[in-house]
């Protein structure tokens, strides 16, 4: 069996996710599907799997993929390092300010 990291290196480097990845981001304008930040910048874009590819979710098809902010992507993504294997995406839709910032947040976008 392959190791996971592996195998998702190869997937994530591959020209298939390079192609669906840039109609998800052209799709959602380049901004967080959560809070609206325009993500264009090296690194800050994030292509994320709704339904994991684990819990049945399908790898390639754009309707399962969004667009989403570093901090975004890591609140849908609270069970990594934490050892579970139950996805653990909690939002808090607060609202945000005019620079797609969450309100009451000390988060800065970068």
């Amino acid at each position: 069996m392959i190791p996971r990291v592996k195998r998702a290196a190869r997937i994530y480097s591959s020209r298939e996710w390079r192609l669906v990845r840039q109609i998800v981001l052209e799709r959602d304008g380049y901004r967080c599907t959560v809070c609206g930040i325009l993500v264009s910048g090296r690194g800050e874009a994030r292509v994320d799997h709704i339904r994991r590819v684990s819990d049945g979710g399908t790898l390639f098809d754009p309707n399962n993929l969004r667009t989403l902010c570093a901090f975004h992507d890591n609140e849908a993504h609270r069970e990594k390092g934490s050892g579970s294997a139950v996805r653990q995406e909690r939002f808090e839709l607060i609202g945000c300010d005019v620079s797609g910032i969450p309100f009451n947040r000390q988060v800065h976008h970068s």
